[in-house]
């Protein structure tokens, strides 16, 4: 968990430092670019992201009654998303945007050890196919810069979820969660480039209990997500 909270504050960081900068930069152009943009009805772009997943356990009532496991601590994973992105105005400000991705990597580890201190790993292979739906709300545009936030809904399909047919842990395929994130818009000559950061909470128990104790110590397996991307708009 700690070492997903490091990534978060440093993509958070990094999110800061990169409007910071652009705003001052921009702040010195006085021209004003497509600023056509704000009346188009719908508009596209493609998506390039990193991932960093982690696994957040329920440990079950059988932990407590078994002495083959003393601990069962999942890890994070990271992973490269490419997308596409639709955006369609609903009003000034509201807009409904959809981002269907494809996330390569970002499988997890779940790290076990034994009474007398015997150390096992199990790898969860991950390969996604995404389907966020997002309600985006704009502030007023200040020049060519914009700040921006959302919340939605995401569809995960995992195509490797059968991957390791001998494995301990059995991942469900589909997976529903909610999502939120912050971005902003930089308006550039011919494209508009946003960077942005999300936080994707897990409804779905990805557990399916097999006979296997390594697996019968979860009672429920829940996915957390931080996704820093950048977008680039038509």
């Amino acid at each position: 968990m700690y070492h997903l909270l490091r990534k978060q504050i440093i993509l958070i960081l990094l999110l800061v430092i990169v409007a910071i900068f652009s705003t001052t930069l921009y702040a010195q152009d006085k021209e004003i670019y497509r600023q056509e943009h704000d009346n188009m009805l719908y508009y596209f772009g493609i998506t390039l992201g990193y991932n960093s997943t982690y696994i957040s356990p329920t440990k079950a009532k059988a932990f407590l009654h078994q002495d083959s496991i003393s601990t069962a601590i999942p890890s994070a994973g990271g992973g490269i998303a490419l997308g596409f992105l639709g955006t369609l105005k609903l009003n000034e400000h509201f807009q409904l945007r959809i981002n269907p991705q494809l996330v390569l990597g970002g499988g997890k580890t779940i790290n076990y050890t034994s009474p007398k201190g015997t150390a096992f790993s199990e790898k969860l292979p991950s390969t996604l196919i995404g389907m966020p739906i997002h309600i985006k709300f704009n502030s007023d545009r200040i020049d060519n810069f914009r700040f921006y936030t959302l919340g939605g809904v995401r569809y995960d399909y995992d195509m490797s979820s059968n991957a390791s047919p001998d494995g301990f842990i059995k991942q469900k395929a589909s997976s529903f969660s909610l999502e939120t994130g912050v971005g902003f818009n930089f308006f550039m000559p011919f494209v508009t480039i946003s960077p942005e950061i999300k936080f994707t909470y897990g409804l779905t128990n990805l557990n399916q209990p097999t006979n296997s104790i390594y697996s019968q110590v979860f009672d429920r397996l829940q996915e957390r997500m931080i996704s820093f991307s950048i977008h680039f708009e038509d």
